[in-house]
């Protein structure tokens, strides 16, 4: 499935928020808390301007999100990685991780972070990204893995 990208803009906050909302609703569900769902649009505002987010489309669409944010020289930190549910496990996932290395070019590694009991997503990085765990830890409530990806020199 074929996606086009393009960098978010804050008149996009709306939008996002219902892509985000559309795919955390489960985790919301699931846990009681998720930090991506029920967003106000004024915060996604600000957080578009502070973290470069970038907008996944299928036939002018808009179904997904991807965003990163160095947070050392060369480190990127992926603080959302998300698709709407009817568009998973179609290789959206994995064409956002790649467009994400694109635009942070000078990256070494990325880092990110994802609930120890979703499975797919724990396969996901893993399996179809390449990503490798370094470890658990609690995040509130909720188990979560860190993950990592490190350039192959």
């Amino acid at each position: 499935m074929e996606i086009q990208v393009r960098k978010a803009l804050p008149e996009d906050a709306e939008v996002l928020v219902k892509i985000y909302n559309e795919a955390f609703y489960e985790d919301y569900v699931k846990y009681g808390e998720c930090p991506a769902y029920g967003r106000s649009v004024d915060d996604m505002k600000k957080s578009i301007v502070e973290i470069p987010k970038y907008v996944a489309l299928y036939n002018s669409r808009p179904i997904g999100v991807v965003s990163a944010k160095e947070t050392s020289e060369k480190v990127y930190y992926i603080g959302c990685l998300c698709v709407i549910p009817e568009f998973q496990r179609k290789g959206i996932g994995c064409q956002l991780i790649n467009f994400i290395k694109g635009q942070c070019d000078d990256w070494q590694k990325f880092e990110l972070i994802t609930p120890v009991d979703k499975e797919k997503n724990v396969k996901f990085y893993t399996e179809k990204c390449g990503f490798t765990i370094d470890h658990e830890e609690m995040d509130r409530s909720v188990k979560v893995y860190h993950f990592s990806m490190e350039r192959k020199k």
